[in-house]
């Protein structure tokens, strides 16, 4: 008889789904990014990755029996307390519930060891599935395209590296905070023995509880990083288009709704994309510009030049005969 000494090999079971109707997500680069780092890895023979797309409700039960893999990776959508958006026989958003996911993974519960689900607002059904499956991570509120992938990717390296699941948690959220993504606070590590140590079920071990020295004024805008902001179910949507050049981003709502807070945390990460960002306030402005189209854009452009050290001389360029759009797209602009 030989006897091998040799680690069990670990399959990670990927399920992806971005339905018909909702934001585009990379989901396709994050898994290929994911493969080829564990293809590279040191450990990469412990390792057999396995890729679900377009998953259904039935997909995912089929590829748990099929597949038995100790660790599950689902790449999509979520919305919160009403569940994980899969899709239905015509590509469209199906959702299932917190409850029906939880009690899938409770005929798992000898076999899987980690769930990850890469989705925005899934803390409520990572909250659930620990009862029953020892780690658990999920996302306690909206969470960036970019930000998803450079956790995922960092997650699933460091496994390969040798490293167990609370080291390659830790090494993920390093990961977010190398690209310079502050979304890092995020990422939600839940583990079953809290449940029966009666530890904080939501503890994260590597974020500091923040210290509130005195309330914000309720007027305003909050920063980008106040404890108070709460987070807009659309969020992620404005964050997924400021990402793509040309985008044109519309907020509207009634007052005291967020909207600037709002703004402030897009137009911060697009300052982390590297895009140079100039905010304009319409309400501070004189009204005279708006009664000339001409010399409103004379304006608008130098008051996006001057943040930037851009010095506009609309006096060197500006021809009449072109009329504003054309004056104003200019090269010497």
């Amino acid at each position: 008889m030989v006897m091998s000494n040799l680690p069990p090999v670990r399959k990670i079971l990927i399920l992806a789904a971005n339905p018909k109707g909702t934001t585009p997500l990379r989901l396709d680069e994050e898994v290929r990014e994911i493969d080829a780092g564990l293809t590279r890895a040191k450990h990469r023979d412990r390792f057999e990755l396995k890729q679900k797309w377009a998953v259904r409700s039935r997909d995912v039960q089929r590829s748990l029996l099929d597949e038995a893999p100790q660790i599950v990776h689902f790449s999509g959508h979520g919305v919160g307390e009403d569940g994980l958006a899969l899709e239905d026989e015509t590509g469209r958003v199906k959702l299932v519930s917190t409850e029906a996911i939880a009690g899938l993974f409770e005929l798992f519960a000898d076999q899987v060891e980690c769930v990850l689900l890469n989705a925005c607002y899934s803390e409520v059904q990572a909250k659930a599935i620990v009862q029953y499956i020892p780690y658990v991570i999920g996302m306690n509120q909206a969470v960036g395209d970019t930000a998803a992938r450079e956790f995922a990717v960092g997650f699933y390296d460091a496994l390969g590296a040798g490293r167990e699941i609370e080291f390659a948690y830790r090494f993920a959220l390093s990961s977010i905070r190398m690209a310079g993504i502050n979304e890092a606070d995020i990422p939600v590590l839940l583990r079953r023995s809290d449940l029966a140590s009666g530890g904080n079920l939501a503890a994260n071990p590597v974020i500091e509880p923040v210290a509130v020295t005195s309330l914000e004024s309720p007027e305003g805008q909050v920063s980008a990083t106040s404890p108070f902001y709460v987070a807009s179910p659309l969020e992620e949507r404005c964050y997924e288009a400021v990402r793509r050049p040309g985008s044109l981003i519309r907020i509207k709502s009634p007052s005291h709704m967020g909207k600037s807070s709002l703004m402030g945390r897009v137009l911060a990460t697009a300052a982390q994309q590297g895009y140079r960002v100039v905010s304009i306030d319409l309400d501070q402005t004189n009204q005279k510009f708006f009664q000339d189209l001409d010399l409103f854009m004379q304006w608008f452009c130098a008051s996006v030049g001057k943040p930037l050290g851009i010095r506009v001389k609309t006096a060197d360029y500006w021809d009449d005969i072109f009329g504003a759009n054309d004056n104003s797209t200019d090269q010497k602009c």
